[in-house]
């Protein structure tokens, strides 16, 4: 498949484009301490940041695994402890995150070539813009849950993103390191580049998602816009 010249490259945020996963390992740890329960190893929590608020409260507190996969009929119980955990989460917020190793070249030579950039996430906008404030990153477009009506693996949160940037989705590519960004970057027509730098999960495979690249460290986006053509 020959790469087109991309006019703007949108990125998951965490697990993607920032390393978040540090500022969780003391907030479910932390919880678990509290709780008597026995402390997870770093990479146990890491993997499953990218699934969002319900996975880390089933890690947090040993609920099984269907727990929480329906907000809308989950226990109370289970409500509450997500918010415990989205509230700690809060008050400590980009203390160890940062762009992964790399980002920062990436993010100045789009600019310097004129590729718009941007991030399309399921992390609600509440903890995105406090996140990306502390950080100071500003990228031209930021969608998140609450600006749509379904979120990825749906392709709505790339349509808009593209739309709020006058493209049309063809003309973007989508960078996640999971198979729902995958999906998402598929259904929406967009060029789909899986982040193997992310937060895999044991025995998830990217090689398995239908990505139409690969890409193992932040850089190698440079060399798929060299390849690139238009």
């Amino acid at each position: 498949m020959s790469l087109s010249r991309p006019k703007a490259i949108l990125f998951d945020l965490d697990g993607t484009l920032v390393d978040t996963a540090p500022d969780f390992y003391d907030v479910v740890n932390g919880l678990r301490k509290e709780l008597g329960k026995p402390l997870l190893a770093d990479e146990t929590i890491r993997e499953q940041v990218s699934n969002g608020g319900a996975a880390l409260t089933r890690l947090t507190f040993d609920h099984p695994d269907h727990a929480g996969r329906d907000l809308a009929s989950a226990a109370q119980e289970f409500l509450d402890q997500r918010q415990q955990i989205l509230d700690r989460y809060l008050q400590n917020i980009g203390l160890l995150s940062g762009y992964f190793p790399g980002f920062a070249e990436v993010i100045t030579t789009l600019e310097q070539q004129d590729i718009r950039w941007g991030i399309v996430t399921n992390k609600p906008r509440l903890y995105t813009e406090a996140l990306l404030a502390k950080l100071a990153i500003t990228g031209d477009v930021v969608v998140c849950p609450d600006d749509v009506t379904k979120s990825k693996p749906h392709p709505e949160p790339l349509l808009k993103a593209a739309a709020d940037l006058g493209l049309q989705a063809t003309d973007c590519w989508y960078v996640g390191d999971h198979i729902r960004d995958i999906d998402a970057a598929r259904a929406a027509g967009m060029l789909s580049i899986a982040a193997t730098f992310g937060y895999i999960e044991a025995g998830d495979h990217p090689d398995n998602w239908q990505a139409d690249r690969l890409i193992h460290q932040p850089l190698d986006l440079l060399s798929l816009l060299q390849a690139s053509h238009g």
